[in-house]
C-alpha cells in the first residue's frame, strides 16, 4: 500500500476540468455552504463529478454496438442529525450551486445552529492506489475493434463445439471533487476498465453457457494476449463442463467453496449486513452485536479499499475520506461496521472510508470496497479429501440476500459432487438456501488459498449501482442446505 500523502496533479486536474471552465473557485464554494448553514445544518458537503463511458461489443464476429457518453454535474447535501437535504444540477455555475443549497435548507430550522462552516478550505489528498488513466485514449478505435475480434478467435480455438462468442470491452475515466463544510477539499481521478466474455458451447442438441472477464482500476494495456487467453479458456471450459452435467441433488450436505469470486456469497450473505445504516436502524441480523460470536473461530472478514488498482478500491470515499482496511470480523467475534460519516457519527463509531454514491445525482450511503475472507492453514487439496460426500462449488450466478434476517439463496453457475475425498462429475442446477450468519458458524476448514475475484463485481443497493471486489480461500462449510433439480 501506498502512504497517505496530497496528490497535488490530481486536485488541479479537478479544479481545471471542474471549476475553472464554470468561474468557480474556493471562495464561492465556501459561500454555497455558508448559505446552507444560515440554518441548523451539523455538515453539507458539494460532490462535483465529470465522466466519461464507452462501451464496445462483438457478436457473430461483428462489432455490433458502441457507445459514448460524458456527465457531469455537482450534488449539494446538507445534513441535520439524521435527516438529510439532497439537490444536484447537471449545470455547474454559481447560480446553480446556490439555488440547490437553498432546496437543502428545507431539513432544519432557520437560525444558526453550534456547527460553523470552515473559514478557508485545507486540501488533502488521498491514497495513491491506481494512475490517473484516462484509459478511453489509451486505444484507438481500431485497436479495440482488434482486441475484441482477438478473444473470439481465442475462444472459437479452444472447442470445436464453440457455437456464439459474445464479447465487450469498457472503460471509464471519472474525475471526482468533495468539498465539505468542515474545509476538506480532495480529489480522485478514477479509471476503469472490464473485458466480459460469453461464450455458448453446443453438443448432441444441448447448449450450455460460459462466461469470464475482469479488468481494474487501469487503461486498456492490461489487457494483454496472455490475460485475454485465459479468459477464453475459463469461459469455454466453465461452458464445456456443463455439457455433461447430471442435475444436482437437493438436502442437507457438506459444501465447499472454490476460492476468488464464491466470495459473492460472503458479500450478500454477510457484508450487507454489516454497513452502518442498517445497523443503526436496527434492522440488520448484526445490528447491536458487536464483541458477539458470530461466525466458527478461525473467520476474520475485512473491508479493504486500499488494495492497489483493484476494481472496488478507491483513493477517497465518496465524502473525502481516505479509505481504510476495515476488520468486520476478527477470529469469529464481530469487530465492526461499514460506515460513511452520518451513520458513524449517529452511532458514537469511527469513519472507515466506506461512503459511496453512484454518481453526483445521487446521495451517499455506507458501500462495500473490497470484502474477502482471509485465508486459514489447510491445503485446499487436505480440504477436498476431507469430503465423504458433498458439493463443490467453483463459481457462481445470481443470488439474493434478506438483511433483516440473513436469509439467501444462490445458484451455482460451476460445481461438481465429491465423493469419497475425490471431485467426481459436474453438476446443473445446484443452490445454495440458507442463512449468512449460521453459515459462517458452520465453516470447519479455511484454506491458505485465499484469492480475489478478477475484477468483475457490481454491487447494487437502493437503486445504486458501484464496482466491487470479493474474495476468499477454499472453504468447508458443513450442513448447507442444497437445492436441486435431480
Amino acid at each position: 500500500m501506498k502512504p497517505f500523502e496530497p496528490n497535488l496533479s490530481t486536485l488541479a486536474v479537478a479544479r481545471d476540468i471542474l471549476l475553472t471552465p464554470f468561474g468557480l473557485d474556493e471562495g464561492k464554494l465556501l459561500k454555497t455552504l455558508g448559505a446552507m448553514f444560515t440554518h441548523k445544518v451539523d455538515y453539507a458537503d458539494l460532490y462535483f463529478q465529470f465522466t466519461k463511458n464507452e462501451g464496445w461489443s462483438l457478436e457473430e464476429g461483428i462489432v455490433k454496438t458502441g457507445s459514448f457518453s460524458i456527465d457531469q454535474g455537482v450534488g449539494v447535501r446538507a445534513v441535520s442529525g439524521d435527516k438529510t437535504a439532497f439537490s444536484y444540477s447537471d449545470e455547474i455555475s454559481e447560480t446553480a450551486l446556490l439555488d440547490a443549497a437553498a432546496a437543502t435548507r428545507t431539513i432544519a430550522r432557520a437560525g444558526a445552529g453550534k456547527v460553523k462552516v470552515a473559514g478557508a478550505m485545507n486540501h488533502i489528498g488521498g491514497r495513491s492506489l491506481y494512475l490517473p488513466h484516462d484509459p478511453l485514449v489509451s486505444l484507438d478505435a481500431t485497436a479495440k475493434v482488434k482486441l475484441l475480434e482477438r478473444i473470439e478467435k481465442m475462444a472459437r480455438a479452444k472447442d470445436l463445439r464453440v457455437v456464439q462468442v459474445m464479447a465487450s470491452l469498457a472503460g471509464e475515466y471519472d474525475v471526482v471533487l468533495v468539498v465539505r463544510s468542515d474545509g476538506v477539499l480532495a480529489a480522485d481521478i478514477r479509471p476503469l476498465v472490464r473485458v466480459s466474455l460469453t461464450v455458448i458451447v453446443e453438443q448432441n442438441g444441448r447448449r450450455e453457457v460460459g462466461s469470464s472477464g475482469g479488468g481494474g482500476r487501469y487503461d486498456y494495456g492490461y489487457f494483454s494476449d496472455a490475460l485475454l487467453d485465459q479468459y477464453a479458456t475459463d469461459a469455454v471450459n466453465s461452458a464445456v463442463v456443463n455439457l455433461d452435467a447430471r442435475p444436482a441433488p437437493a438436502g442437507p450436505m457438506t459444501v465447499v467453496l472454490g476460492p476468488g469470486w464464491p466470495g459473492i456469497l460472503l458479500h450478500e450473505a454477510i457484508g450487507h449486513g454489516l454497513e452502518g445504516d442498517f445497523n443503526r436502524k436496527g434492522s440488520s441480523t448484526f445490528s447491536g452485536r458487536i464483541g458477539e460470536r458470530v461466525a466458527a473461530k478461525g473467520v476474520t472478514v475485512v473491508d479493504d479499499g486500499t488494495l492497489a488498482d483493484r476494481r472496488g478500491s478507491l483513493n477517497i470515499d465518496d465524502e473525502g475520506n481516505p479509505t481504510q482496511c476495515t476488520t468486520l470480523i476478527e477470529d469469529g467475534i464481530l469487530k465492526g461496521y461499514i460506515q460513511d460519516t452520518m451513520n458513524a457519527r449517529l452511532m458514537k463509531m469511527p469513519v472507515t472510508g466506506n461512503a459511496r454514491r453512484e454518481s453526483f445525482a445521487h446521495l451517499p450511503m455506507p458501500r462495500m470496497t473490497n470484502t474477502y475472507m482471509l485465508g486459514g492453514d489447510k491445503d485446499p487439496g487436505e480440504i477436498l479429501a476431507s469430503v465423504k460426500n458433498g458439493l463443490y462449488a467453483v463459481n457462481f450466478g445470481g443470488g439474493q440476500v434478506d438483511i433483516t434476517n440473513g436469509k439467501f439463496v444462490f445458484s451455482a453457475s460451476e460445481a461438481y459432487m465429491i465423493e469419497n475425498g475425490k471431485i467426481t462429475y459436474p453438476v446443473k442446477g445446484a443452490t445454495l438456501i440458507g442463512n449468512g450468519p449460521e453459515v459462517l458458524n458452520r465453516v470447519s476448514m479455511i484454506g491458505n488459498d485465499m484469492k480475489l475475484d478478477p475484477g468483475v463485481g457490481v454491487c447494487g443497493k437502493e437503486g445504486q449501482s458501484v464496482p466491487v471486489g470479493v474474495g476468499q480461500p477454499t472453504l468447508r462449510i458443513d450442513g448447507v442446505t442444497v437445492g436441486g433439480t435431480a
